[in-house]
Protein backbone atom coordinates (compact mmCIF):
# COMPACT_ATOMS: atom_id res chain seq x y z
CA UNK A 1 0.00 0.00 0.00
CA UNK A 2 1.30 3.44 -0.86
CA UNK A 3 2.07 6.12 1.67
CA UNK A 4 -0.82 8.21 0.34
CA UNK A 5 -3.22 5.27 0.72
CA UNK A 6 -2.12 4.75 4.33
CA UNK A 7 -2.63 8.44 5.05
CA UNK A 8 -6.17 8.30 3.65
CA UNK A 9 -6.99 5.20 5.69
CA UNK A 10 -5.53 6.80 8.84
CA UNK A 11 -7.54 9.96 8.24
CA UNK A 12 -10.71 7.93 7.64
CA UNK A 13 -10.08 5.91 10.82
CA UNK A 14 -9.63 9.14 12.81
CA UNK A 15 -12.91 10.43 11.35
CA UNK A 16 -14.76 7.26 12.36
CA UNK A 17 -13.39 7.38 15.89
CA UNK A 18 -14.49 10.96 16.49
CA UNK A 19 -17.43 11.31 18.85
CA UNK A 20 -19.75 12.83 16.24
CA UNK A 21 -19.32 10.00 13.73
CA UNK A 22 -19.81 7.41 16.45
CA UNK A 23 -22.88 9.22 17.77
CA UNK A 24 -24.29 9.37 14.25
CA UNK A 25 -23.78 5.64 13.75
CA UNK A 26 -25.44 4.87 17.09
CA UNK A 27 -28.30 7.21 16.20
CA UNK A 28 -28.88 5.45 12.87
CA UNK A 29 -28.92 2.03 14.54
CA UNK A 30 -31.30 3.14 17.28
CA UNK A 31 -33.45 4.99 14.73
CA UNK A 32 -33.78 1.85 12.61
CA UNK A 33 -34.82 -0.18 15.64
CA UNK A 34 -37.23 2.56 16.71
CA UNK A 35 -38.77 2.56 13.22
CA UNK A 36 -39.47 -1.16 13.48
CA UNK A 37 -41.04 -0.76 16.91
CA UNK A 38 -43.17 2.19 15.82
CA UNK A 39 -44.32 0.38 12.65
CA UNK A 40 -45.48 -2.49 14.84
CA UNK A 41 -47.13 -0.05 17.23
CA UNK A 42 -49.05 1.58 14.38
CA UNK A 43 -49.95 -1.61 12.48
CA UNK A 44 -50.61 -3.91 15.44
CA UNK A 45 -51.82 -1.62 18.24
CA UNK A 46 -53.13 1.71 16.94
CA UNK A 47 -54.76 0.83 13.61
CA UNK A 48 -56.86 -2.21 14.68
CA UNK A 49 -58.96 -0.25 17.23
CA UNK A 50 -59.35 2.63 14.76
CA UNK A 51 -60.48 0.16 12.12
CA UNK A 52 -62.88 -1.47 14.59
CA UNK A 53 -64.41 1.89 15.54
CA UNK A 54 -64.88 2.60 11.84
CA UNK A 55 -66.71 -0.69 11.30
CA UNK A 56 -63.94 -3.26 10.93
CA UNK A 57 -61.95 -1.30 8.36
CA UNK A 58 -58.36 -2.42 7.63
CA UNK A 59 -56.61 0.65 6.25
CA UNK A 60 -53.71 -1.34 4.84
CA UNK A 61 -56.05 -3.00 2.34
CA UNK A 62 -57.39 0.26 0.85
CA UNK A 63 -56.30 0.59 -2.77
CA UNK A 64 -57.32 1.69 -6.23
CA UNK A 65 -56.69 -1.11 -8.71
CA UNK A 66 -55.32 0.19 -12.01
CA UNK A 67 -54.78 -3.24 -13.57
CA UNK A 68 -56.27 -6.43 -12.15
CA UNK A 69 -54.07 -9.38 -11.24
CA UNK A 70 -53.41 -11.78 -14.10
CA UNK A 71 -54.34 -15.40 -13.38
CA UNK A 72 -54.99 -14.69 -9.70
CA UNK A 73 -51.32 -13.81 -9.08
CA UNK A 74 -51.30 -10.78 -6.73
CA UNK A 75 -47.77 -9.88 -7.85
CA UNK A 76 -49.13 -8.87 -11.27
CA UNK A 77 -51.70 -6.44 -9.87
CA UNK A 78 -51.04 -2.74 -10.42
CA UNK A 79 -52.66 -0.63 -7.71
CA UNK A 80 -52.34 2.59 -5.77
CA UNK A 81 -52.24 1.41 -2.17
CA UNK A 82 -53.34 4.56 -0.35
CA UNK A 83 -54.21 2.58 2.79
CA UNK A 84 -50.55 1.68 3.27
CA UNK A 85 -49.78 5.36 2.75
CA UNK A 86 -52.23 6.30 5.53
CA UNK A 87 -50.48 3.81 7.82
CA UNK A 88 -47.10 5.31 6.87
CA UNK A 89 -48.34 8.82 7.68
CA UNK A 90 -49.59 7.69 11.09
CA UNK A 91 -46.26 5.91 11.72
CA UNK A 92 -44.39 9.08 10.78
CA UNK A 93 -46.46 11.19 13.17
CA UNK A 94 -45.88 8.69 16.00
CA UNK A 95 -42.11 8.54 15.28
CA UNK A 96 -41.87 12.33 15.08
CA UNK A 97 -43.70 12.67 18.40
CA UNK A 98 -41.46 10.09 20.12
CA UNK A 99 -38.27 11.69 18.76
CA UNK A 100 -39.51 15.13 19.82
CA UNK A 101 -40.20 13.87 23.35
CA UNK A 102 -36.79 12.15 23.55
CA UNK A 103 -35.02 15.26 22.32
CA UNK A 104 -36.79 17.34 24.97
CA UNK A 105 -35.53 14.90 27.64
CA UNK A 106 -31.91 14.72 26.49
CA UNK A 107 -31.16 17.98 24.72
CA UNK A 108 -31.36 20.91 27.06
CA UNK A 109 -31.25 24.44 25.69
CA UNK A 110 -28.22 26.45 26.70
CA UNK A 111 -28.99 29.17 29.20
CA UNK A 112 -29.18 32.64 27.75
CA UNK A 113 -25.92 34.53 27.90
CA UNK A 114 -25.75 37.13 30.63
CA UNK A 115 -25.84 40.69 29.39
CA UNK A 116 -25.70 44.10 31.00
CA UNK A 117 -28.22 46.48 29.44
CA UNK A 118 -27.23 50.11 29.01
CA UNK A 119 -29.63 52.30 31.03
CA UNK A 120 -29.45 55.03 28.37
CA UNK A 121 -29.72 53.35 24.96
CA UNK A 122 -30.92 49.90 26.16
CA UNK A 123 -28.27 48.07 24.10
CA UNK A 124 -26.98 44.74 25.45
CA UNK A 125 -23.36 44.67 26.58
CA UNK A 126 -20.99 42.09 28.02
CA UNK A 127 -21.58 41.47 31.75
CA UNK A 128 -18.18 42.89 32.71
CA UNK A 129 -18.46 45.99 30.48
CA UNK A 130 -18.03 49.38 32.10
CA UNK A 131 -18.83 51.42 28.98
CA UNK A 132 -21.69 50.87 26.51
CA UNK A 133 -20.49 49.62 23.14
CA UNK A 134 -23.23 51.58 21.34
CA UNK A 135 -23.38 54.99 23.04
CA UNK A 136 -20.15 54.97 25.10
CA UNK A 137 -22.01 55.84 28.31
CA UNK A 138 -20.74 54.58 31.64
CA UNK A 139 -22.73 51.54 32.80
Amino acid sequence: MTLEGRAVIGEFRAFLLRTNALALAIGVIIGTALGTVVSSLVNDVIMPPIGMVLGGVDFSKFKVVLKAAVGGDPATEVAIRYGAFINAIIAFVVIAFVVWQLSKMFIKEAPAAEVKTCPFCKEPNAPDATKCRACASQI
